[in-house]
């Protein structure tokens, strides 16, 4: 018979408290992904929509690189597999395209 170690249970608890951080901060950054693509100036002299587009590229950066810095933490990387990091990853890269393209 194998018996269950102890590490693999806690590695499920634990994978579950982690879990919901990275979720968390995720979603915030695809909702200022969002906003940051969906906002349309209504001319060159709207500084205020472009003011709106710098904000939620930059927020949407901000929780992208905290689930990444959260991610290279030895015990998070450990549980954790690198493609629950990606989708964050790249909402903060069409962050970026967008805030060099048109911010």
């Amino acid at each position: 018979m194998t018996a269950h170690s102890e590490v693999d249970s806690d590695r499920g608890c634990l994978r579950l408290v982690l879990v919901v951080p990275l979720i968390l901060l995720t979603l915030a950054a695809a909702y200022f992904c969002w906003t940051a693509l969906t906002i349309r100036p209504s001319g060159p002299w709207d500084d205020d929509a472009y003011a709106g587009i710098v904000l939620s590229c930059v927020l949407s950066i901000g929780a992208a690189g905290a689930v990444a810095v959260l991610w290279l933490l030895p015990s998070v990387r450990r549980t954790m597999r690198w493609w629950w990091v990606g989708p964050a990853v790249l909402l903060g890269v069409i962050a970026a395209i967008r805030w060099v393209t048109g911010g």
